[in-house]
C-alpha cells in the first residue's frame, strides 16, 4: 500500500530558526533537509524525492503562524534509540517538553515521546517494534 500521506506543511514566522530548530530533530530520526528555497525547507527520508515529507513555510494568508488546536504530527521513528534522539534534540534546539521518551498504552510495545516546536505545533516520534 501507498502512503497515505504525501507532505505535512508546518507553519513557521521565521524560516531560519524553524530549520535551526527541525535540522537536528530530523535528524535524530534518520531523515534530512532535502531543499531551502522561496521561503520553504522540505524534510524527507533523502531516498525518494517525491516521497512523503514535511515541509516548513510562512503561513500562506500572511497571519503569523500559530500551533493547531488538537492538531499533532506523528514521526515514524526506527527505534527507541531514535525517540529519545528525537525528543533530546528538540529540547536542546529550543523546544519544548510535552511527554518524556517512554512506553505508552496504546497498544503492545508503543514508545512515543512528545514535544513542541518553537511555534507551539505538537510533534511526537514513535516506535512499536513489529
Amino acid at each position: 500500500m501507498k502512503s497515505m500521506i504525501a507532505y505535512v506543511t508546518i507553519g513557521a514566522d521565521d524560516l531560519d530558526k524553524a530549520v535551526a530548530f527541525y535540522d537536528p530533530v530530523f535528524a535524530a530520526l534518520g531523515c534530512v533537509r532535502t531543499f531551502m528555497e522561496g521561503g520553504w525547507a522540505g524534510y524527507g527520508p533523502g531516498e525518494d524525492p517525491n516521497g512523503p515529507g514535511v515541509m516548513i513555510c510562512a503561513p500562506y494568508d500572511g497571519n503569523p503562524a500559530r500551533a493547531g488546536n488538537g492538531v499533532m504530527i506523528g514521526l515514524k521513528a526506527n527505534s527507541q534509540e531514535q525517540v529519545q534522539a528525537f525528543h533530546k534534540a528538540a529540547l536542546e534546539n529550543g523546544g519544548t517538553d510535552e511527554g518524556a521518551p517512554g512506553e505508552r498504552p496504546y497498544g503492545d510495545g508503543y514508545y512515543l515521546a512528545y514535544v513542541r516546536d518553537p511555534t507551539g505545533n505538537k510533534l511526537s516520534a514513535f516506535y512499536k517494534p513489529s
